[in-house]
């Protein structure tokens, strides 16, 4: 399967990166119904799935089949990705350690969002180096910059209106699939698999909105700069302590 990247991807890199700083590079996913053409495959092991947008955001194209989300129970609930007997006693095992730790409760996990159905491929690249249309692309920032972010998807009609999501981090992935751009605070297993820093927080927005979104940051970085100078000077008259 051959699939050609319908926008300049690399341009909207470089132009949201003008208004936002990034630590990172945001990552760009696509969920696949088949092996795309042109692109190296995964070879090696990850303990999660959130650990192969750690590889994507430090230059690496790939993509991964089912069977490389297996070392991850959390990841391949929320890919939608079955496992064989074996692992599924992991996973048991894996949930009763997170129930008896009072981490999560039996009643939250049907309540987590997961994908539709189960994908044959999933590409992971730099957002600027997709060599396909990512379905979301998730950009980890400090919470000024996923604010703005989250503003301009406001603006660009492609917010979802959800709160903040918590644990499992890559719940954000379906999420925003289904309903806009989520804000994900990270958890601690993603922090350790990711590096993501104490002060970063993780925005997702949906690759169909990114060129919307991006036209919109513009404006709201130029709103927020010009409000600041103004709550600065209100802040400089009004404040006595």
């Amino acid at each position: 399967m051959t699939v050609a990247a319908s926008a300049n991807w690399k341009e909207l890199e470089q132009k949201i990166g003008a208004s936002v700083k990034f630590g990172r590079r945001p990552v760009a996913v696509a969920f696949l119904d088949a092996v795309p053409d042109g692109v190296s495959r995964f070879d090696g092991t990850e303990p999660s799935s959130c650990s192969f947008w750690r590889l994507a955001a430090a230059g690496k194209v790939f993509y991964t089949i089912p069977e490389n989300h297996f070392n991850c129970a959390v990841g391949a609930y929320t890919h939608n990705i079955p496992l064989s007997p074996e692992r599924e006693r992991e996973t048991e095992q894996t949930l009763k350690m997170m129930f008896d730790l009072g981490y999560v409760k039996p009643e939250e996990v049907p309540q987590i969002p997961r994908l539709a159905k189960t994908p044959k491929a999933i590409v992971y690249a730099p957002l600027g180096d997709t060599p396909v249309d990512p379905d979301v692309v998730l950009f980890a920032s400090k919470p000024a910059a996923a604010m703005l972010l989250n503003e301009a998807a406001a603006r660009a009609g492609a917010s979802s209106g959800a709160p903040p999501l918590g644990r499992p981090t890559c719940m954000a992935l379906p999420a925003s699939l289904a309903h806009g751009s989520i804000l994900s605070l990270g958890c601690i297993g993603n922090r350790v698999y990711t590096g993501l820093g104490e002060d970063e927080i993780y925005i997702v927005l949906r690759g169909k909105d990114l060129a919307a979104i991006a036209e919109a940051l513009a404006v709201i970085a130029g709103a927020n700069s010009a409000l600041q100078i103004y709550a600065q000077g209100r802040r400089s008259e009004l404040a006595t302590l």
